[in-house]
């Protein structure tokens, strides 16, 4: 398996149209091996959209973009941190260019839906269905995460197999938004078109099906509502999605310690995740939350530290920082703090906050960093559909979707008030315990900024003082190689 994903990891990466898309900038294709030795037979479609989600796993390996410019993390032993953690983002420093995962993932969607639409499949025409299905749901995917991260893109919907590349004006984010919900339905409509479909099929917990494809619709509509103006229209879809996701079948594990510590594969609560394995891939971003057994010698509790023998497995760079720990301490019996960090102890003082909730998997040899990553899990979609109600001012549905994560933590059932932005700031603080390190924590703040709950100026330490965008700039090489684009506002 290990070499297959490498081999169709490098044909994709090869492919014409991955240029191609990046010459909306400056590349030139170099590569014809798409063309002429792909997309030949029936076989050839279900490996390339396998190698599609090596995409999807990249941006969610990557923290700079969902978690470094939120409150969360604070250095441990050593500095990891881009400028997006110090909020000192220019069109210099931590800009965007269009050769990062997105527009590689959209470009091989692109191509893969315009070799495929015309193909027949003989053997197995309901493949071509769920294959199509399947690319539509990851070029939302992709979208959507670029739209959260710089607002206004171009929309790139054709594939792209000679020198003639359009250069592309951004497109409104509303005008991107469209596009993802049409794809996401168009997604949800081939799956629910199979010969005996039932949502409670997961044939995959690391691939789109009926019910991760509603939860990428919800999660969606809840940033068109509250970012993009949508309002109460958007947050009826966003409720109305995740009560589908809700007959998939899925639940809540009864111990919170099973989140992470079970593989998606076998984990009742996991919606969709990205694959990790020691025998498949490479370590994950836990990496830098490990520390390095050295670090911490003379730690009194160190058998309850999470450990690495080795220091490429368990770096020391991240720590829980105070502000989150304080989310959590308001209730100190809160079941999830033992899984979310420990206090590294020496005989007289506390020390570095070290973070538990990805432990990894501790082999004979060393503790390493493969947990999967979890992209869509109910307890995330409980929260989802309480903001939802909540924004719509129904904030006793809202608690009873807020209840159903706070009781399984053991820390019982909402006893505040039940006034609108009462609801909404239990909402944001649930969602910091529950959600820690899971790579969302900057897109919340960014969605309860623009609905009124925060201000996240004033939130984020780092943004203290600071008037630097909410969205990324684009690197000024963007601006000089494609004149239609323009600089993100504020830059």
């Amino acid at each position: 398996m290990k070499k297959f994903i490498r081999d169709i990891a490098i044909i994709l990466s090869s492919a014409v149209f991955l240029t191609s898309c990046e010459k909306m900038l400056t590349v030139t294709p170099q590569s014809a091996i798409t063309e002429e030795n792909y997309f030949k037979n029936e076989g050839d479609f279900e490996p390339y959209v396998t190698g599609i989600y090596t995409f999807m796993r990249a941006i969610t390996n990557n923290v700079t973009y969902g978690m470094e410019r939120g409150e969360e993390l604070i250095s441990a032993s050593n500095a990891r941190f881009t400028v997006a953690w110090s909020q000192e983002l220019s069109p210099t420093s931590g800009a965007i260019n269009y050769n990062d995962p997105w527009f590689r993932g959209i470009g091989n969607c692109n191509l893969l839906l315009e070799k495929i639409k015309d193909f027949t499949f003989t053997t197995d025409p309901n493949s071509k269905t769920r294959i199509m299905a399947e690319a539509y749901a990851l070029r939302a995917y992709f979208y959507f995460h670029l739209t959260r991260v710089i607002g206004d893109a171009p929309l790139m919907l054709t594939a792209v197999v000679n020198d003639n590349v359009p250069l592309l004006p951004r497109s409104p984010a509303t005008d991107v938004m469209k596009q993802i919900i049409s794809d996401v339905d168009s997604a949800i409509l081939l799956v629910r078109s199979l010969p005996n479909f039932t949502p409670n099929s997961y044939p995959s917990k690391y691939r789109f099906a009926y019910g991760s494809m509603q939860a990428l619709k919800a999660d969606a509509k809840l940033w068109s509502a509250k970012v993009l103006g949508g309002g109460a229209a958007d947050f009826n879809d966003a409720i109305a999605a995740i009560t589908e996701v809700e007959t998939t079948g899925v639940a809540l594990n009864a111990d919170f310690k099973n989140v992470v510590g079970l593989r998606a594969s076998s984990n009742p609560e996991v919606i969709l995740a990205a694959f990790y394995n020691r025998d498949e891939t490479s370590n994950n971003y836990v990496v830098n939350a490990l520390p390095f057994i050295n670090i911490v010698a003379g730690a009194v509790n160190i058998d309850s530290l999470p450990t690495t023998a080795s220091s490429a497995n368990g770096q020391g760079a991240y720590q829980i920082s105070p502000l989150s720990r304080s989310i959590f301490n308001v209730n100190p019996t809160d079941k999830r703090i033992p899984y979310t960090w420990v206090t590294e102890r020496t005989a007289t003082t506390t020390k570095i906050s070290w973070i538990t909730k990805y432990p990894g998997t501790k082999y004979p040899e060393d503790r390493v960093p493969d947990n999967d990553l979890i992209i869509y899990r109910l307890a995330d979609l409980y929260l989802m559909k309480a903001e939802a109600y909540a924004a719509l001012g129904n904030t006793t549905d809202a608690k009873t979707y807020l209840d159903k994560v706070r009781v399984r933590a053991g820390i019982g059932e909402y006893t505040g008030s039940l006034d609108k932005a009462a609801v909404e700031r239990e909402i944001l603080d649930e969602r910091a315990r529950e959600l820690f390190f899971e790579n969302k924590r900057w897109f919340d703040l960014v969605r309860f900024h623009y609905g009124g709950t925060i201000n996240v100026y004033n939130y984020v330490p780092n943004l203290a003082g600071k008037t630097t965008p909410l969205f990324w700039p684009l690197n000024t090489t963007v601006l000089a190689n494609n004149k239609l684009i323009e600089q993100t506002a504020g830059y």
